[in-house]
């Protein structure tokens, strides 16, 4: 049996579990990478490091009942053209936009989790000076791995087979570190992709 505690950092609070490995607990987790990066994002958001939201499925609705003239109904409804990417935001003075990928294959990843839409949307975020990347998730090696949009794009174009190896992510991509608060460190990621001088 866990005992619960409370861990506060600006403006919330969060269960701890006591006398379990954290890192056990965290790598039977499935797959909840948006989940992870969701609670990242909050935490980011609360402590006022970033201003990153996920970016809201675009949705046409076709009906809505009215049972009551104060209480709208949505009853039928269908997913306009697809999304961009997952996530945008505002981090120290840029403009940050991202797609969260993750795969429980050991060996590669399918090149065809990513959409052409997506592609040309983050060729547009890096024309215009924005910073623009991937976050995979590889659930075997319980591994994410932030990887730069134009270097996995360039992959993808130049890919002879439909999938691009693993061992091209360890050496391509920042691994990043995983705990508590944030969930995700993909930040500290970003400072050493993109404001290397910086730090």
């Amino acid at each position: 049996m866990f005992l619960m505690s409370t861990i506060k950092y600006p403006g919330a609070q969060h269960p701890v579990i006591k006398g379990s490995n954290v890192m056990d607990h965290h790598s039977k987790r499935g797959m909840f990478l948006e989940n992870d990066v969701n609670e990242s994002n909050q935490y980011y958001r609360e402590c006022k490091r970033a201003l990153i939201y996920k970016k809201p499925t675009p949705v046409q609705v076709v009906r809505v009942d009215y049972p009551a003239r104060n209480k709208a109904k949505i009853v039928e409804a269908y997913y306009r053209t697809p999304s961009t990417t997952d996530y945008n935001g505002v981090y120290r003075g840029k403009y940050l936009d991202f797609e969260a990928k993750e795969t429980k294959n050991k060996t590669q990843f399918p090149i065809s989790m990513i959409h052409s839409h997506q592609i040309e949307h983050l060729k547009g975020v890096k024309y215009h000076g924005g910073i623009g990347f991937f976050l995979i998730r590889f659930n075997s090696h319980d591994k994410t791995f932030l990887i730069d949009s134009a270097d996995l794009i360039l992959a993808i174009e130049k890919a002879e087979k439909s999938f691009i190896p693993y061992m091209w992510f360890e050496k391509n991509g920042i691994v990043i570190k995983e705990g508590l608060y944030p969930r995700l460190s993909y930040l500290d990621a970003v400072d050493a992709k993109y404001f290397k001088e910086d730090n």
